[in-house]
């Protein structure tokens, strides 16, 4: 199957490679908003399994698929100091995101509407929702670019079968993703519809971050480094910050650490055995 992907994404190229690919990964977001055409809610257990999981994704990914190919790369143009453009990288992808954070009204799946972070608003919890899982999808979108960018170069560790690896991680694990904005909204009496509908918006971002990616890649090549550990460091707040403690905020947060393990290895496995 990823020698097909593998062949369809050489001929598309590195930009419509990565707008497809992050196109997938929406499709699956929208996948998972939309079983709420089937239930009004969900089990608690199997939801914070499920979060757990996502955080596994990103975890490995940010290492397996970014970090290290980073590392490997940054010694060949920065022989002296390679780990400076990868250090740096990654702390301002995860201050990028702390911004963010900091700055975008939102509201994480698990907790009240008296937690809401960003700067005060009167928003409706709908959209404080679908802003928090944006903020989840940007750095993905920008990891699946940057890696489809990266291996147009030729990098070592980068080629287009991890790049697809890694769309095919994040978009299992956006299943639940989308189930996380649209669930409670229909849970709070929202209709079906529109409950779909603000959950597959989430991912909306994940294609323009995407060309974004690998674009900036393709055009400044000594970047390189920088790009790939910047979207590391920018998923890696966003598991610790955001992911972890949703998982933490009920009886289940044993299922949430296997849940999370299972992730890792799963993505492990995807870029290892097949990149």
């Amino acid at each position: 199957m990823f020698e097909y992907l593998e062949e369809i994404a050489l001929q598309l190229g590195p930009v419509k490679a990565a707008l497809a690919a992050t196109s997938f990964t929406w499709l699956m977001t929208a996948l998972g908003a939309s079983i709420v055409f089937l239930f009004r809610t969900i089990n608690r257990a199997f939801f914070d399994t499920m979060l757990g999981f996502t955080g596994g994704v990103m975890i490995a990914a940010s290492f397996w698929s970014l970090l290290n190919p980073s590392l490997e790369y940054a010694k060949e143009i920065f022989p002296t100091m390679h780990w400076l453009p990868v250090a740096s990288g990654f702390l301002l992808g995860g201050l990028f995101i702390f911004a963010l954070d900091k700055l975008l009204p939102h509201l994480h799946i698990n907790f009240g509407s008296s937690e809401k972070e960003g700067i005060p608003t009167s928003w409706q919890k709908s959209t404080l929702l679908l802003l928090a899982i944006t903020l989840h999808n940007i750095p993905e979108g920008l990891a699946i670019g940057i890696l489809f960018g990266s291996a147009s170069l030729g990098l070592e560790g980068a080629s287009i079968t991890a790049a697809v690896a890694l769309a095919v991680g994040i978009g299992i694990q956006n299943i639940p993703e989308g189930m996380a904005v649209s669930m409670p909204l229909r849970r709070a009496g929202m209709s079906r519809r529109k409950s779909f509908w603000y959950g597959q918006l989430s991912a909306i971002v994940e294609p323009m971050a995407g060309v974004i990616g690998a674009v900036a890649v393709i055009y400044m090549k000594n970047i390189l480094p920088f790009a790939l550990s910047f979207a590391a460091g920018a998923m890696i707040f966003v598991v610790i910050e955001e992911v972890i403690p949703e998982t933490q905020r009920d009886k289940y947060t044993d299922l949430a650490v296997l849940g999370f393990m299972i992730g890792f290895v799963v993505m492990m496995i995807l870029d290892v055995a097949w990149a």
